[in-house]
């Protein structure tokens, strides 16, 4: 009876090792398929269905699911799927795959002063970031907010903390932000009364990012 019970428990934990590896193997990065379609083209905007699912508007330079929308040219479209650029039509499908565990991430090196400034875009228009762990949320001076497009007055109105004392700011809500392979949608951010050097990637955008930092340099990994 000692024996049997022995290697019932020897096989117990047979079978729990080979289900352990089996659901390590299941969660390793791997490929996955994505079916994108287009069903239609709305100004400058694409309508993406992504998977069978409902379509959804995205501008150009927007992102969902891995998917990043290049260009829109009358009734067809240019999206990016795990770097690769594939046209459509309306009612044409495009099959891809997507990277899975953590494709998406930016490494930012330090300039002289240990600052760490970057090339991305807010709604698919380009900005220079400066990345702050200080600042509540992404801010915008008044001009860079005026070249995108983005209305202050009809953002909710308060008062910011600066360095130069307290400032008038409107919280607006940004369609999406990019920096390196990172797209995030729908941020939250300031805008300023004022011009500012440098627009800030604040903590509405690095919350939720995996931050590692290693001497001069930084990666910002997203998490969600």
């Amino acid at each position: 009876m000692a024996t049997g019970s022995m290697l019932d428990k020897m096989t117990n934990r047979m079978g729990f090792h080979i289900t352990l590896l089996g659901l390590l193997c299941s969660f390793s990065p791997a490929l996955l398929a994505a079916d994108v379609g287009l069903a239609g083209v709305m100004g400058s905007k694409a309508m993406l269905m992504i998977n069978g699912g409902q379509p959804k508007a995205l501008a150009v330079g927007q992102s969902i699911d891995g998917i990043r929308l290049i260009s829109v040219s009358g009734d067809q479209v240019v999206v990016e799927i795990n770097g690769k650029h594939r046209p459509l039509r309306i009612g044409q499908h495009a099959v891809g795959t997507l990277s899975a565990g953590g494709a998406e991430k930016v490494i930012l090196t330090a300039d002289s002063r240990g600052h760490f400034l970057t090339t991305g875009a807010v709604n698919g228009a380009s900005i220079t970031f400066l990345v702050d762990t200080g600042a509540t949320m992404v801010s915008l001076g008044a001009s860079d907010a005026r070249r995108l497009g983005i209305d202050a007055s009809k953002g909710q109105p308060g008062m910011s903390s600066t360095a130069n004392g307290i400032a008038r700011v409107s919280k607006v809500k940004l369609d999406s932000v990019r920096v390196g392979d990172v797209t995030l949608n729908n941020v939250d951010a300031l805008i300023g009364e004022t011009d500012m050097p440098h627009a800030l990637l604040g903590m509405s955008f690095l919350n939720r990012m995996e931050m590692q930092r290693d001497g001069p340099t930084m990666t910002l990994k997203r998490r969600f």
